[in-house]
This record gives C-alpha cells, sequence and structure tokens, in this order.
C-alpha cells in the first residue's frame, strides 16, 4: 500500500482536535508537578523525620513506578472506593503527580546550590523564615533549577500519548480513530508525529527563550 500525502493533509483537523487535549492535559498537569513539587522539596527538608521520611518515600515510589500504571490506578482503582472524575482530569493529575516527583528533585538541587553563606546572611539580619524563603533562597535557585523544568514540560507532552489508555482521545488515539475507519494507518500516525514534532521544538524554542530571560541568578 503506498503512502499517499493527502491522507496525512486529511487527517490534520482531527490531529488539531487530539492537540487541544494533549496541550490542556500538559498544560494542567505541568503547573500541578511545579507547584507540587515544590511542595515535596519543602516536606523532604523538613527538620521532623515524620514529615520528610513519608514524603521521600512518596517520591521514590512514584519515581520508580511506571506512569502507565499509575494511570491505570487512578482511573480504574480510585473509583472503586467512590473516587471518580472525568479521564482528562484524570490524566491530567496523573501527568501532574508523576512530574512532581522529579521537579522536587530539580528544585532540592537548585536549593542544595544556593551558597550557605545566604543562610547565614538571612540568619545574621534576623529575617523569618518566610522572608529568608522567599526573598533570598528561591530567587536564587529558581533560575538555576528553569532550563531542567523546561525540559519536563517538553517531556510530558510527549507522554500525552499514553493518555489514550484511560480512553484520553489525543492525537494518537485520533490516528487510531481513522486508520479504524479507512485501513490505513501510515497517514494518520505520520499526521500525528509531524505534530508532535512540530509542537515539541516550539517548546523547545519557548523554553530556551524562558531561560534567557529568567534563567540568570540575581544576587
Amino acid at each position: 500500500m503506498n503512502f499517499e500525502w493527502s491522507g496525512v493533509w486529511d487527517a490534520m483537523p482531527t490531529m488539531l482536535d487530539g492537540l487541544l487535549v494533549a496541550l490542556t492535559a500538559t498544560g494542567i498537569g505541568y503547573v500541578i508537578a511545579l507547584v507540587l513539587g515544590l511542595v515535596f522539596a519543602f516536606m523532604r527538608r523538613s527538620e521532623s523525620r515524620w514529615i520528610s521520611m513519608p514524603v521521600g518515600f512518596l517520591v521514590e515510589f512514584i519515581r520508580s513506578t511506571p506512569l502507565l500504571v499509575q494511570l491505570f490506578f487512578f482511573f480504574y482503582v480510585l473509583p472503586l472506593i467512590g473516587i471518580s472524575v472525568s479521564p482528562l482530569a484524570t490524566g491530567a493529575f496523573a501527568l501532574g503527580l508523576h512530574y512532581a516527583t522529579y521537579t522536587s528533585e530539580v528544585y532540592r538541587a537548585g536549593i542544595d546550590g544556593v551558597p550557605q553563606g545566604q543562610w547565614e546572611a538571612s540568619t545574621a539580619l534576623n529575617l523569618s523564615t518566610r522572608r529568608t524563603w522567599t526573598n533570598v533562597i528561591l530567587p536564587q535557585a529558581i533560575p538555576r533549577v528553569v532550563p531542567a523544568l523546561g525540559n519536563y514540560v517538553i517531556a510530558m507532552f510527549k507522554d500525552t500519548p499514553q493518555l489514550l489508555a484511560i480512553t484520553v482521545v489525543e492525537m494518537l488515539g485520533g490516528a487510531i480513530a481513522i486508520g479504524s475507519e479507512t485501513f490505513r494507518y501510515s497517514e494518520p500516525i505520520a499526521a500525528a508525529g509531524l505534530v508532535y514534532l512540530v509542537v515539541a521544538l516550539l517548546m523547545a524554542w519557548v523554553a530556551r527563550m524562558v531561560e534567557r530571560r529568567y534563567g540568570q541568578v540575581r544576587v
């Protein structure tokens, strides 16, 4: 069976619908990952082992299990105990939680990279804990990790095809649906691949722009 480029262009409207779903899941998941990852990083630095150890175990447990397994758990197991949300919301949350464990380690590395003298200066100036974090530590730690955080949004976007396992139809799901109707899979899958490539390259370009703008430590 010959490959026909016309089939690629015919599949593009469906791909664009799937792209909206993928970007929605990525956007929601990325916000969750950024916020929850910072919370995890703070909790792992707690002086109380009753906080730091359970959170550390949770982070390592999630990082050590496949995203697909976590998607199945949230979508098929949680409804058994009365927790049920839409497939897209479930997928976005699973993506966010999964990548929050990675961003937490990135945050932790950035915080550890702040010179010890900055902590000592904050103590000498009698700054409160909140002001130490918000005015001294985080403004120096976050720029250090901007490149890594930018990479994770691209990785998250490329993981959205796994949401098909919980009935979220994004670009790959749309390509498979077209293939099942026309019995031609090469063209719609090629269309999905092209859209993934273009969007990922655009994300990488934006990430570089953000890195140049905000990736400089200002002391």
